[in-house]
């Protein structure tokens, strides 16, 4: 016992000095090592990121990542490569690296084996244009020798882990959005080799999947256990052990992902066999899951999915999709239900080849399910395409709504009512070449009933009878009926009547009558985008034929009644607020829709309206129909730069352009869109008319809106104190971008206050602050606006006179110059009192025709070249008695701000137009001074030039006048 003692009390001896030493170890190896370890992480950050790298704090220590020795780092910030450099792309509370041991004390060099990083967010971001912000890590050129003598940190990796964190990837490119929240990872394995086996295991508390702004994933859960077979020299990954589960349903992962050059090669499959009905439900959205607990759900169901092929949109490769989902004998109940759900069953095949929509099948074999006897439902669909569509379908049943909803256990729900249906067709749907499958079916509701935990009081009476048959194939066999479509909501009764026959020249019967509060018809459904309580009230008889409107057969028609809107709210996809319908009279009459009574607000504008459109049914029944209509337009105020789209607003049901464009240039105010389905006239008058600053006061015209172009004629308006008259035509081209032809004449008006005012005076014609007086212009521009509706100055064409009514002109730099140069301090304050100054813009070049005006005894004569930015080449002849016979030259160079002057010579230095691309809106070249060249030569170029500038001029005049 003493021996056994005396051994024990020396393994503890032992065991204490070893854990001392360690101890020791773990504390004097941080003290010797910090500087070497830092700095040398700290030269590798910034050697090989291009994105800016900022920290708060460093520590080297073995306790925050035992027993690892990690250089850690807090409050990391990393943001993102050009153009995204002011954007985050990492930023987390640590970020820690794992230093080899061995290789620190032996070799005294820094090799990182592990990465740890904690509490972050990753933005990954990738615009339209295919630019992405995570290219931050730079690699060592390949043709370099490796350098053996250097010292410094290298990478090793054997360890990932990433704890809590929250990723955002937006490819707005491949329209794909995945938000993940609580994102935990360890990955194993040997990181730093060409080919390895990843080890990981992947938890996610809330994962948000979207592709072209649709959710087919929202607030899931997820966990991953897999092993990836990664060959880094071909870019490839190789599925080999991964197993996924999405809430509660299994997924087991197959196959490979090669990232190219131009893109990806895709082989994956996806299988979840076995599951039960219930693992299914678990990945609905998550308002749906608190029904699933209480309700008792049997069943066997699988899903199958593929991904198979390249994608590269640059070669425009996408790869097919496919998709196989069954279910087998499904049973669902309600502890209150009398029946439950019985032989629900489902077998659903998806294709998607190419990842195009036209192409999309569906082929629902089957989905039926019953109530008990009698109270039954089938369905069998297939279907290929999408604008051109063959389908083969099937539908039967006839189903007691409050037996289905008590059944289904729903709370928030009561469903009452018999419907019955029966339909089948067979054939293809095409609205271009009004082609509709052979149908022969009916839709039968009977005493319906509806209401919800939104609002206390139902929709009731509920009776739709729908007919609907076509015997050919072709839209002019199609008949729908609908006798009748009624209900009683609040103690208004609403019923329509409809007979629609031969689609191809509808033949229409409508008979309308009701009144309804849109507001509180809306909370039935728990609607949140119309928020106000509206009326609708109609009382409407529409007899007729598409045809008789549209081709004048007006006596044929008999459409009458009045329909009334009060405090109605509207959106449409491309403005950033709403409308607000105060009033809305409209009384139909044959071919017209009469506004009676319309006043409405945007935002700080207002609008009342009285005139009529053209053929609105056939507007509604036409794909692409087009509204026509005549109008006289009332404003108090109209604030133009509210209806930019990129602005703010309340409306969020933007198209996906305007949205990706508002996030990818946040700043920007975009261009005003135009709706392409309108031809619309207008006799405008309007008190006040804002633009960016500047105020339209009393404008009166007419304006047209045709097929996405807004045209102004004969249109006038008080800007500056001076009357402007104006015609003009504007059309956007995308959210950002937009171009324009004017032509404006603008008699008398103050050149200080029009410069002071006036934005585009003070870009266009600086030397005008050197100018007092009364002015006049005539002049036609043509050119494009950028993304914040300004004018992009070398997208300008035209030319056009102003007239110098009564003006001073003293201390211009360029006159004062010359008049240095010759002795004549009169250039400081010459008279140039009814001068027409002709010039002609292209290019951002601005060619002056040859003009005189007196200095004293002198007559000088300016003719030449300047530009936007300040470029000179002007030649100048100062003309002496008698008449400014007789004269001598001489040539400015140089700028506005520094002029440079030679006497007697008339060799100047030209300059080279810019460069201006109208299809991207963009500068390819700037002007520059161009290089010295002959007289002959300068002659040439600047004859030409000019040339070219009223050639563009006369093109404008012809435009509008087409136009």
């Amino acid at each position: 016992m003493h021996k056994f003692k005396k051994i024990l009390l020396k393994i503890l001896k032992w065991t204490g000095i070893s854990i001392a030493s360690i101890l020791f170890l773990m504390f004097i190896i941080p003290i010797l090592f910090p500087g070497k370890v830092s700095e040398q992480v700290k030269l590798f950050a910034n050697k090989h990121l291009a994105g800016k790298l900022d920290y708060r704090k460093t520590h080297l220590t073995f306790f925050r990542h035992f027993p690892s020795l990690t250089v850690s780092v807090d409050d990391f910030l990393l943001k993102g490569s050009k153009p995204f450099q002011n954007d985050t792309l990492l930023a987390a509370k640590e970020v820690a690296v794992g230093i080899n041991l061995k290789n620190l004390i032996f070799d005294g060099e820094v090799k990182i084996d592990e990465i740890y990083v904690t509490d972050a967010y990753a933005n990954v971001f990738v615009n339209t244009k295919g630019e992405a912000n995570y290219n931050v890590y730079v690699s060592k050129p390949s043709e370099k020798p490796k350098d053996t003598t250097s010292t410094g940190a290298s990478i090793k990796l054997d360890l990932i882990k990433l704890r809590n964190w929250n990723v955002k990837y937006n490819d707005h490119a491949a329209r794909v959005l995945v938000d993940a929240k609580g994102l935990s990872y360890t990955g194993k394995g040997g990181l730093s080799e060409d080919i390895f086996d990843l080890e990981t295991d992947l938890d996610i508390d809330k994962l948000d999947f979207s592709l072209n702004r649709i959710y087919y994933a929202k607030q899931k859960t997820l966990h991953a256990d897999l092993i990836t077979r990664i060959n880094t020299n071909a870019l490839t990954f190789v599925l080999r052990k991964n197993e996924l589960r999405i809430n509660d349903l299994p997924l087991k992962f197959t196959g490979f992902v090669s990232i190219l050059k131009d893109g990806y090669n895709l082989d994956i499959n996806a299988a979840s066999e076995k599951t039960t009905i219930r693992d299914m439900i678990s990945v609905l959205p998550p308002q749906y899951l608190d029904w699933a607990k209480d309700t008792k759900i049997e069943g066997d169901s699988d899903f199958f999915f593929s991904l198979k092929g390249r994608f590269s949109e640059q070669k425009n490769q996408k790869p097919r999709l496919k998709a196989k989902l069954m279910v087998k004998d499904g049973f669902v109940s309600n502890g209150k239900a009398p029946v439950p759900m019985n032989n629900f069953n489902m077998d659903l095949n998806v294709d998607l080849p190419d990842l195009n929509t036209e192409e999309l099948g569906l082929n629902l074999k089957n989905l039926s399910f019953d109530l008990g006897p009698s109270n039954n439902f089938k369905a069998v669909v297939k279907t290929k395409g999408l604008d051109e569509m063959q389908i083969n379908a099937n539908v039967k049943g006839a189903v007691n709504l409050q037996t289905l909803t008590q059944a289904l256990g729903l709370k928030d729900i009561d469903a009452r009512g018999l419907m019955d249906t029966n339909i089948k067709a067979n054939g293809i749907f095409s609205l271009d070449k009004k082609l509709f499958p052979k149908t022969n079916g009916y839709l039968n509701l009977k005493n319906g009933w509806l209401k919800t935990k939104y609002y206390p009081n139902p929709i009731q009476n509920i009776n739709i009878v729908a007919n609907i048959i076509n015997t050919d194939g072709t839209f002019k066999s199609l008949g729908v009926k609908l006798d009748p479509f009624k209900f009683n909501f609040e103690g208004n009764p609403v019923f329509v009547n409809a007979n629609l026959q031969n689609f191809e020249d509808v033949l229409y019967k409508v008979r309308a009558k009701g009144t309804l509060n849109v507001g509180r018809i809306y909370k039935v459904f728990a609607k949140k985008g119309l928020d106000v309580s509206g009326l609708i009230m109609a009382d409407l008889s529409l007899n007729g034929r598409q045809s008789y409107a549209t081709t004048g057969q007006y006596s044929r028609l008999d459409n009458r009644g009045n329909l009334i809107l009060k405090n109605i709210k509207a959106t449409t996809e491309y403005l950033p607020k709403s409308f607000y319908i105060k009033e809305g009279n409209f009384e139909f009459e044959n071919e017209k829709m009469w506004f009676r009574k319309f006043f409405a607000n945007y935002g700080k504008s207002d609008f009342a309206l009285n005139g009529y459109l053209l053929n609105t049914i056939n507007y509604f029944i036409e794909r692409k129909g087009t509204l026509h209509g005549k109008f006289k337009l009332k404003s108090r105020y109209i604030l133009i730069d509210e209806f930019m789209a990129l602005k703010d607003g309340d409306n969020s049901k933007k198209s996906i352009e305007v949205d990706y464009a508002k996030v990818e240039n946040p700043k920007s105010s975009g261009v005003v869109i135009i709706p392409k389905n309108l031809d619309v006239s207008l006799e405008a008058d309007a008190k006040n008319v804002e633009f960016k600053g500047l105020n339209l006061n009393n404008l009166f015209g007419l304006a047209s809106i045709n097929k996405g172009e807004v045209f102004l004629k004969n249109t006038s308006f008080d800007v500056v104190g001076s009357r402007m008259k104006i015609d003009a035509r504007y059309q956007d081209e995308s959210p950002l971008t937009a171009n324009y032809d004017v032509a404006l004449n603008v008699l008398d008006f103050d050149v200080q206050r029009a410069y002071n005012e006036i934005d585009m005076v003070r870009e266009m014609a600086t030397a005008a602050k050197n100018v007092k007086g009364i002015v006049s212009l005539n002049y036609k521009l043509k050119g494009d606006f950028d993304k914040n509706m300004k004018p992009i100055y070398p997208s300008l064409e035209g030319g056009g006179v102003v007239n110098l009514r009564d003006v001073e002109v003293k201390n211009l730099k360029m006159l004062s110059a010359v008049g240095d140069n010759i002795g004549a301090k009169a250039f400081n304050d010459p008279d140039m009192k009814g001068v027409n100054i002709e010039t002609h813009i292209k290019n951002n070049l601005i060619h002056v025709d040859k003009f005189t005006f007196k200095v004293s005894i002198l007559r000088p004569t300016i003719s030449g070249t300047t530009s936007f930015n300040g470029l000179l080449d002007l030649r100048v002849r100062v003309g002496i008695l008698p008449g400014g016979l007789i004269g001598f030259p001489i040539v400015v160079t140089g700028t506005h701000e520094k002029p440079k002057v030679k006497i007697f010579s008339k060799t100047g230095q030209g300059i080279v137009d810019a460069l201006y691309n109208q299809k991207s809106n963009k500068v390819i070249r700037e002007e520059r001074r161009a290089e010295k060249k002959t007289k002959r030569q300068q002659r040439k170029e600047k004859a030409a030039q000019e040339q070219k500038a009223k050639n563009a001029e006369k093109q404008i005049n012809t435009d509008l006048k087409e136009k």
